[in-house]
Parts: structure tokens; sequence; C-alpha cells
């Protein structure tokens, strides 16, 4: 615990972003949940900048808090079932999105609302930032004076569950987000574009530059927990051209997929870099030419915020459709969710001089978002104020 509040503050001091003229530091809570990494990554990047920028933040997890056995359980399987059996959780997802969420008689609810409720009377916050769509239909029961801003971590295919909660301002990903909001019946006004909040150190760093030669052409993979498809990836992307020079994030799967990882790396020496967890993915993402992943939000936004070209390998049905969509509609990715498209997609992007590749980069430098935690931050810290005014 110390570790991390020594980073977190050592991150803060390193942005050094422009603080707002305030009477006081106002106190923001930052609820997420661990279901799915695009919630926490958001709240964390929130804190940052809303830190940096002179508020006094508490981010907490009211499932956790409030169930921590179930939220475990339930999140083991949310990551096996999207991971093993996305069909089954595209049934899931649907049924979700006819779910009334301020119905509170069920036990499973009645947990997290108490946590939340706790949490407010601990932290006395002047507003609550929800980067989970549950939260906010707690809030009229709670504090129905406190404002909420809710932070949708989805593009395009955006849920029920968040158009149908109460709150004061939704801030979405991308104007074609915000335009499908609106079309299902949500004020407009109350939807800002902000961009999903990376981290802010995205604003500072430099991508390769879109006219670079990509020869070598450094990859960046983030693989799935199986193996066959580490193996059979790798293999693909490093036999289908001798330009590719090729970085293996492992992550929290680092001990299953290491002996594989291994392999591949002897079998192709000085053409393979391996990692296992790390920090500096931003680092990572503005260093390569192209990022091969699965479609969740965090990492879709992240190579966004990079101007890094992405081919999603794994797509979970529902929301992480609206991402590929997003990238699609930019023009900065595509869906290669087979060994041999992807090998195409590889080919097709460093043909006749990697022209496709530059394409796509002068695409995602128009589309210029790498700040979207700091824009988020600066809106609702303005909103605060005029409320105190």
């Amino acid at each position: 615990m110390k570790a991390a509040k020594l980073h977190r503050r050592n991150a803060r001091v390193a942005l050094n972003l422009p603080r707002p003229a305030m009477s006081a530091a106002p106190r923001i809570l930052i609820v997420t949940a661990a279901f799915g990494e695009g919630h926490n990554s958001a709240a964390r990047n929130l804190g940052l900048a809303l830190d940096a920028a002179g508020a006094v933040t508490r981010i907490g997890d009211p499932c956790l808090l409030g169930a921590p056995r179930f939220t475990d359980l339930v999140s083991r399987g949310y990551r096996f079932v999207t991971t093993r059996l996305p069909q089954l959780w595209a049934w899931i997802y649907q049924s979700t999105d006819r779910c009334d969420f301020s119905n509170q008689s069920s036990p499973v609810l009645r947990w997290p609302e108490r946590a939340l409720a706790r949490l407010i009377d601990e932290f006395q916050p002047a507003a609550v930032v929800s980067t989970y769509p549950l939260y906010p239909y707690f809030m009229p029961r709670i504090r129905a004076d406190l404002p909420v801003f809710t932070v949708v971590t989805d593009s395009i295919e955006i849920n029920a569950a968040w158009l149908r909660a109460p709150g004061n301002w939704w801030l979405v990903t991308d104007p074609a987000t915000r335009e499908a909001m609106v079309c299902k019946g949500l004020a407009s006004e109350k939807i800002i574009d902000t961009g999903f909040p990376v981290h802010p150190v995205f604003s500072q760093l430099q991508p390769v530059n879109a006219a670079d030669f990509c020869d070598p052409f450094h990859v960046l993979y983030f693989p799935t927990a199986q193996l066959s498809f580490l193996r059979r990836h790798a293999r693909e992307l490093l036999e289908t051209s001798p330009a590719v020079r090729l970085t293996i994030v492992m992550g929290r799967n680092v001990r299953r997929l290491y002996p594989k990882a291994r392999e591949i790396k002897d079998d192709h020496p000085g053409r393979v870099r391996l990692i296992g967890w790390t920090r500096r993915v931003p680092q990572l993402l503005n260093q390569h030419h192209l990022v091969i992943g699965k479609a969740g939000g965090a990492t879709v936004h992240e190579a966004i915020a990079a101007c890094c070209p992405m081919l999603i390998h794994h797509l979970v049905p529902g929301q992480e459709e609206g991402n590929l969509r997003l990238l699609e509609s930019i023009g900065a990715g595509a869906l290669a969710d087979s060994p041999g498209e992807l090998g195409r997609q590889l080919s097709r992007l460093l043909a006749d001089q990697a022209a496709a590749w530059h394409v796509m980069k002068q695409a995602l430098a128009r589309h210029d978002r790498n700040a979207g935690a700091i824009t988020a931050a600066s809106f609702i810290l303005n909103k605060i104020e005029d409320r105190g005014s």
C-alpha cells in the first residue's frame, strides 16, 4: 500500500499539470469496479489528473468493499467467461441491457450500496465520479444533493445501464459515442466528449514518427492466457516479415506464458523482447509501430492516445464491439482474430513501403486524443467550482 501511494505521488509530481484557481481543494470520490480493466484504469488516471490539478481524491470499489468474496468470485468468472466463452458473455451482456438497477431489493445490490454510503459518509466529497454504471443508481437514496459524473468507458455500443442511471453529466470517449447516446434519448447537454481517461503522461510523450521507414517494424503484443494463441500469433508475426521486432507483454499471466514465450525468443534470436507486468505501457505504446491485443476499452484508447495503429486478436461480444467500431471509424485498426488473418493484415500494413501504416498514423494524428483524463478533470473541477460560487 505504501509503495502504491509513493508511486502515485511521484506520478503527480512528474505530471506538473496546471491547477485551476479554487477557493479550497475539492474532495472528489471516484468509484470503480473490478469487472474489466477499463473501469479501474479510468479511475486511476482520473485520480492522477484531479490530484495534479489541486483536488483531493479517494478511489474506492464499493463492490469489493461491500462483498469482497462475492466480488472476487464474480470477477474471476467474468475473466473466464469473456476469454473462454464469449457467446455466453454476449447473452449475459444483452440481459443486463434490460435490468433495472434502481431496484435494490436484492442483497447483491444492497452490499455495494451500503459500502458506497460509508465511503461518502467518511470522505464527505463535493462530488462523486463513477467509472462503473451501477453506482449512480444508488445516489438518490444516499445523497441526492451530490453531483454525479458518470465516466462511460465503452464506445459506440452503449449498454442501457449507462443511460438509465441518474446523474448530472456523462463523460464519453468520442463524438460517435456521444451521438449514439443522444440518439438513445439522453439529453445532449449532459453528454461531454472528453475522451477516455488515459494516463495523463500520454500528453507528454512523442509517438513513433509518422514518416518512419518501418524497418525494423516494432510490434507490441498483449496475449491472452491461452498458450496456443501466444505460440501461433507470435510465429505468424515473426515469419510474415523479417523486419518485425516483437515485444511480448505477459502481464498477470507471466508465470503461465513465460516458458512458451522464452521458446519463441530462443527460436528468433535478437527479434523478441519479453516483459512481465509493467507500469510503462504508455511509454511502450509510444515506442512501437503497431499494437496487437484484445479490444478492451483501456488498451484500445491507450493505442489511440499513442497514435499507435492496432490489430484486435480477441473480441468480446457486447461492449468491445463498439471499441472495434471506433478504431475502424477512425481508420486506425482492424480485426485479426486468427493467426492467418493477423499475418495478412501485417502484410497489408507493410506493403508498398508501409503505405497503409502511414495512412493509419495520419488518421490517428487527426483524431488527436491523448489527454482524456486531463480534459475530464478540468471539466469536473470547473463544474464543482461553478456550484460553489
